[in-house]
């Protein structure tokens, strides 16, 4: 039991969670990148993608490994993206540090989904069993090269005006 569900159930929503997080972001990206600011998606995916960062770190585990380092570096990236666009309302160099911490946290999820995708279903599982095969290099390379051609792009186009203190 996890929060009173069963871990098959808090599983279930740890997953919705994080491709809540995924979704949204990408929303968010693509609206920085036409140069308009959603308040409501920014802070569903900011949300989402913070509670899937922080429910990770309820599965029983026997010992600190990569996934919490990953979950550890999210967290601490989702704090910036919070405090660049809640606190500095994207004030001079905020501007570009929210935009590189949103698209970094957007990254950080996808990856975790792809090496989900790849240890739990079947069909890319016998694509690449052990994760060091090419298929498994290529979606994370495709994963990285979209959200870095994404993020300088957002990055050099994304001027909203201060969004107005809550």
């Amino acid at each position: 039991m996890i929060l009173g569900m069963s871990t098959a159930a808090f599983t279930e929503f740890h997953v919705i969670l994080s491709l809540l997080g995924i979704a949204s972001g990408g929303v968010v990206v693509l609206a920085m990148i036409t140069r308009k600011y959603v308040p409501t998606w920014t802070a569903l995916f900011l949300l989402t993608t913070i509670a899937t960062s922080a429910t990770g770190f309820l599965f029983p585990s026997a010992q600190f490994g990569p996934a919490h380092v990953v979950g550890v570096i999210s967290l601490i990236v989702l704090a910036v993206a919070v405090a660049a666009i809640y606190s500095f309302r994207l004030a001079g160099s905020w501007r570009w540090i929210y935009v590189a911490s949103a698209v970094l946290a957007l990254y950080l999820n996808a990856f975790v989904g792809v090496v989900q995708a790849f240890q739990k279903i079947e069909f890319f599982r016998a694509l690449a069993p052990t994760q060091t095969e090419p298929p498994f290099a290529i979606a994370q390379g495709l994963v990285l090269v979209l959200c870095v051609a994404l993020g300088i792009v957002a990055a050099k186009r994304f001027r909203p005006a201060v969004p107005a203190a809550a």
